[in-house]
């Protein structure tokens, strides 16, 4: 499936099938760790009460980077295990420390005025603000690990 969306974005993009169904994968681990990622913010803030979502978000953000690392090594990337894992992990987290510096920015930057939007809204929903931030912070990110990670982490794959 993901093969077949691969080989139209090369004709439709001239993007090459490989990458392609790279990113489509990274894509799917990527939502993967979203989930783990959000849900685990969510669980702190709502049901442990962690106040402060900075904290609360790097505690998620550390959880999916382990989550992501394991799945693109093993199905994003399988043939860049060539590369030895003592140094392709400190890349990846290096990688992934930037992104969780940019996810906090953004989310940290974004949650005061989305909580203002959603109170004012007709949902009148209180200090939710950290939901669609995260879910902007996420799209951001995203883009950042995929290139920053092929090109760098993941390089030895052709």
């Amino acid at each position: 499936m993901i093969t077949f969306f691969a080989t139209q974005a090369e004709l439709r993009l001239g993007v090459k099938s490989k990458e392609a169904e790279r990113f489509l994968k990274f894509a799917v681990v990527g939502t993967i760790g979203f989930i783990v990622d959000f849900g685990l913010l969510f669980l702190l803030k709502e049901w442990v009460g962690i106040k402060v979502t900075v904290f609360a978000n790097t505690i998620s953000f550390c959880a999916a980077v382990v989550s992501n690392f394991i799945l693109n090594r093993y199905w994003t990337y399988p043939d860049s295990r060539s590369k030895r894992i003592r140094f392709q992990l400190p890349q990846f987290t290096l990688v992934s420390v930037i992104g969780l510096a940019l996810n906090n920015t953004i989310v940290h930057l974004l949650e005061i005025p989305f909580d203002t939007l959603l109170n004012d809204s007709f949902l009148h929903l209180t200090n939710r603000g950290y939901i669609p931030a995260k879910i902007v912070a996420t799209v951001v990110v995203l883009f950042w690990n995929f290139f920053i990670n092929r090109y760098w982490t993941y390089n030895d794959v052709g």
